[in-house]
């Protein structure tokens, strides 16, 4: 009897899982025309797909464990990706749309941190099961654009100063989020917990993106906090 209870209630929770959003965000690359002046171990982006290769991987996972139903939901800076397809003379944005295609995934183009920040106020009451970030970051912000505009330079943001501007009732009570750009844990991810009612898993040091060539997660300098 306790096994066919547990049953019933699993197969009735699964629905409200099934059809909570996941939400990705991916930022721009830099541009190699300004990249190339900096000393090779800072320079960023030689491949211009870092922050969309972790996105995708982390779509794979999530129909894995949500189901091929789960409504995934894939914000991409779109100006980044149109000027360094440009300087690459690859039409990236397409390249893009397949992926989100393939996966079954709504994409939505943002060019700016308010852009980002009216599509994730979008989703609706207790939408957003789960969040991540790939992309440039500081303790301080999101980073949607480096390096890209002007050299070691964001235009484009979202700062945790911003964060109220989002409505917390959009994430669902245990909302699972994640950032996987760098530092984020120094700060950023205490004042989301405050302003937005849920955690944010950041990184405290840098983030290392070479790890997708091996089919892995970027990894962490210095640890995952949240």
């Amino acid at each position: 009897m306790i096994h066919r209870l547990l049953l019933t209630l699993i197969c009735c929770l699964f629905p409200l899982f099934s059809m909570a959003d996941h939400v990705i965000v991916s930022g721009g690359p830099s541009l190699k025309r300004w990249e190339q002046y900096r000393v090779p171990e800072d320079q960023h982006d030689r491949w211009w797909a870092n922050f969309i290769r972790g996105g995708t991987m982390r779509m794979d996972e999530i129909r894995q464990v949500y189901g091929k139903q789960a409504p995934i939901v894939w914000i991409v800076y779109r100006p980044g990706y149109e000027m360094r397809g440009r300087e690459d003379r690859q039409n990236y944005i397409g390249m893009i749309n397949q992926q989100a295609s393939k996966r079954g995934a709504s994409i939505v183009w943002i060019n700016s941190g308010s852009d980002l920040i009216r599509a994730m106020n979008s989703r609706g009451r207790g939408k957003i099961q789960t969040f991540d970030y790939f992309g440039h970051s500081n303790k301080h912000c999101f980073c949607l654009d480096y390096g890209t505009e002007i050299i070691a330079t964001c235009t484009q943001w979202l700062h945790e100063s911003e964060l109220g501007r989002i409505s917390s009732s959009v994430f669902a009570r245990n909302a699972y989020c994640k950032s996987w750009g760098c530092h984020t844990g120094e700060s950023m991810s205490a004042i989301w917990k405050s302003k937005l009612g849920v955690p944010l898993e950041g990184a405290r040091g840098k983030t290392d993106y070479r790890s997708l060539s091996q089919g892995k997660f970027p990894a962490v300098s210095g640890g995952w906090v949240r």
